[in-house]
């Protein structure tokens, strides 16, 4: 079992539940954020600074860890959001294949989701405020898939994944590979204390390594 795990964006709306779900399950986290004085103290949290676009320092970082769990996210309100996340995560991806760590846990978005054949974020109806992130995510995912050094699983949250889910851990959820899951309302939502269930389940189970997949109720 994983027992040593770094998370990246430690301090972030789903870093932070990660390191509290994985904290909560007796790891030794690793917790990773450009302020780690932000970092909420606990008994088997380490908190670290690190800047993920200097590959060097964070494959020091990184190294020694059974796994990475990364929620990277380069400010939803940054004007240059598309080039930064796709930079923060190719970095992120190095860091990792330097510091010797196998198994790589990274988180993107729905917009990479197929409906009827086609993507959310190529949608007509697609949020305008979120596309760059969301297309960044879509793009990266493809460049993983060419990645057949680590044991990396891209994670999909469900839709509605946003402050507004948060406050309800479950413990529950279904998951599909390409396609968004939908509940009898037709809605595919998944509170962020959820999605850090999700997370480190996959982590414990290795059901979809080499694979993306998504969650929601």
């Amino acid at each position: 079992m994983n027992k040593k795990v770094a998370v990246i964006g430690a301090t972030g709306f789903v870093g932070k539940q990660v390191v509290n779900e994985l904290a909560n399950r007796g790891y030794a986290v690793k917790a990773i954020a450009r302020d780690s004085s932000k970092v909420e103290a606990k008994d088997n949290v380490n908190a670290v600074s690190a800047d993920v676009n200097n590959v060097e320092e964070l494959a020091q970082v990184l190294a020694g860890n059974d796994a990475v769990i990364n929620t990277f996210n380069a400010g939803w309100t940054n004007p240059n959001l598309y080039n930064d996340f796709l930079n923060g995560s190719r970095n992120i991806e190095s860091a990792v294949e330097k510091s010797g760590v196998k198994r790589f846990i990274t988180v993107g978005g729905a917009g990479s989701l197929f409906i009827d054949g086609n993507q959310l974020v190529d949608g007509p109806d697609f949020p305008a405020d979120i596309k760059p992130g969301a297309t960044a995510a879509r793009d990266y995912l493809n460049e993983i898939k060419e990645n057949d050094t680590l044991d990396w699983t891209f994670f999909s949250p469900a839709i509605e994944m946003h402050p507004g889910t948060a406050g309800v851990r479950k413990g529950t959820y279904r998951t599909a590979l390409e396609n968004p899951v939908f509940d009898a309302d037709g809605r595919s939502i998944l509170s962020v204390e959820d999605v850090a269930v999700a997370l480190v389940d996959e982590l414990e189970q290795n059901n979809f390594v080499k694979q993306r997949f998504t969650a929601a109720y």
